[in-house]
């Protein structure tokens, strides 16, 4: 598992984990009876504090992406409960692409949708 965790972004670092973990579930990366490396592990390869860590798995656990099964680790259990709604996914994806095609930033390309939920709707 390859996460990357930007400590110059506005987005907390557990809140990336979380994304990123998601994201990989999403994608088939990560399958289901999958185990996540160790809080310790995790956030040692990140260069974490631990309840950085502990923190996104608690919050994945929450969306019922994972399991948290004691001593016997941390393991994934499928898509968010509340998964993201096809439509509006595939929406993303085509906005993802324009975004990079101009070379807009992750945090550029979600300031200019929180600015567009601002401005409201064309009609």
């Amino acid at each position: 598992m390859i996460l990357r965790v930007d400590q110059g972004s506005p987005v907390p670092p557990y809140e990336q984990v979380r994304h990123q973990v998601t994201a990989l579930v999403l994608r088939g990366a990560l399958v289901p009876g999958a185990r996540l490396p160790s809080i310790r592990q995790l956030a040692n390869d990140l260069g974490l504090a631990g309840g950085t860590v502990a923190r996104a798995y608690r919050e994945l656990e929450a969306d019922g992406v994972v399991s948290t099964q004691g001593r016997n680790g941390t393991v994934v259990v499928g898509p968010p409960r509340a998964g993201p709604v096809p439509e509006l996914l595939s929406a993303a994806r085509v906005y993802v692409a324009k975004a990079s095609e101009v070379g807009a930033s992750v945090d550029h390309a979600i300031n200019a949708v929180r600015i567009a939920f601002a401005v409201g709707s064309p009609t």
